[in-house]
C-alpha cells in the first residue's frame, strides 16, 4: 500500500487523473509522471476486470496509488478488484445511506462486512501476507462514494458519517446534468452543491474530491475545501498530444508550400 488513505485522513491535497483506455502501458506512463493516485475506470472506460490486473501490475513499481471505479456496489464487483490489489474503490451514483452501506460492506471482511475471503490472491501475496493484509485492510483501503444525484445531496450527512466512506467525490458531469445545468461549473446551483458536500464531509472528518475539466480551476476548488483533485485522463493526454503534433506538422507543411 502507498499510504494514500493516511494522506487523505491528514488532509493533504492529493492529485490524480483517470485511466480509461484499459492499457497497462498508459497506466505505467501516467504512474511514472508523478500523480499521487490514478483512477482505473470500469464504469466508462474501455477496459474490463482482466485489464485492471495488468494496469495494477504496471503501476506497482511507481509511487502512484491505484483506485478502481467499479460499475455498481455489488460485493462481487468490489472484492474482485480488491483481490487483484486495488488500494481503493470508487462507486458511482451513491444516493443514500443504504447504498453507501453496501459499498462499505463489500470493502470489509466478515464480521464487519461481506467481502469474500480468498487467500491465494494478488493482494495478499498469493497467501504469503494474508494475515497482515486482512488485519490492516480497513486502515489502508480507501472507500469513495460518488455524489452525482439530487437524491445524494439530500443524504450527504448520512453518507459522510458512515465509517468506511473516506471520500465524497463529486462527479461534475453527472451532478450538473441532474441539476439541469450540464457543464456549468460556475452556476450557483452547482457551487451550492459543492459547498454542501464539503461541509458534510468536513463535519464527519472526511475528505471531498472532484474531477476538474480545467487545471486552471484547481485553486477555486481547493479554496472551497476539496483535497482529492483529479484532472485529465490517459485518453485525453494521448488525444491532446496527437492533435497538437498534427496541427504543428500541418502548419509547417502549409508554410513550406507557400
Amino acid at each position: 500500500m502507498k499510504n494514500l488513505k493516511e494522506r487523505i485522513k491528514k488532509g493533504e491535497a492529493v492529485n490524480g487523473c483517470w485511466l480509461n483506455l484499459g492499457s497497462s502501458l498508459t497506466a505505467e506512463i501516467v504512474g511514472l509522471a508523478g500523480f499521487d493516485w490514478v483512477l482505473i475506470d470500469l464504469e466508462h472506460g474501455a477496459g474490463n476486470e482482466k485489464d485492471v490486473l495488468s494496469q495494477l501490475q504496471a503501476l506497482e513499481h511507481t509511487n502512484t496509488a491505484a483506485i478502481v471505479r467499479i460499475e455498481s456496489a455489488e460485493r462481487q464487483r468490489i472484492h474482485r478488484v480488491l483481490d487483484v490489489g486495488a488500494e481503493g474503490v470508487m462507486c458511482p451514483h451513491i444516493n443514500n445511506l443504504d447504498e453507501a452501506k453496501m459499498v462499505v460492506s463489500g470493502l470489509r471482511y466478515p464480521p464487519e462486512g461481506t467481502r469474500g475471503v480468498a487467500k491465494m490472491v494478488r493482494a495478499t501475496g498469493f497467501g504469503k501476507n494474508f494475515a497482515e493484509y486482512s488485519s490492516s485492510a480497513n486502515e489502508n483501503i480507501v472507500g469513495i462514494a460518488q455524489i452525482e444525484t439530487i437524491e445524494a445531496l439530500d443524504h450527504l450527512d448520512e453518507i459522510a458519517t458512515l465509517d468506511g466512506i473516506d471520500v465524497l467525490f463529486i462527479g461534475p458531469a453527472d451532478l450538473t446534468m441532474a441539476l439541469g445545468i450540464f457543464g456549468q461549473l460556475d452556476h450557483q446551483l452547482f457551487t451550492d452543491a459543492v459547498k454542501a458536500t464539503v461541509n458534510a464531509a468536513q463535519k464527519a472528518g472526511k475528505a471531498t474530491g472532484i474531477l476538474l475539466f480545467n487545471p486552471d480551476d484547481y485553486n477555486t476548488w481547493y479554496q472551497l475545501g476539496i483535497r482529492m483533485i483529479a484532472c485529465g485522463a490517459d485518453a485525453t493526454f494521448v488525444a491532446d498530444g496527437a492533435r497538437n503534433m498534427s496541427a504543428k506538422l500541418n502548419s509547417i507543411r502549409t508554410t513550406l508550400k507557400n
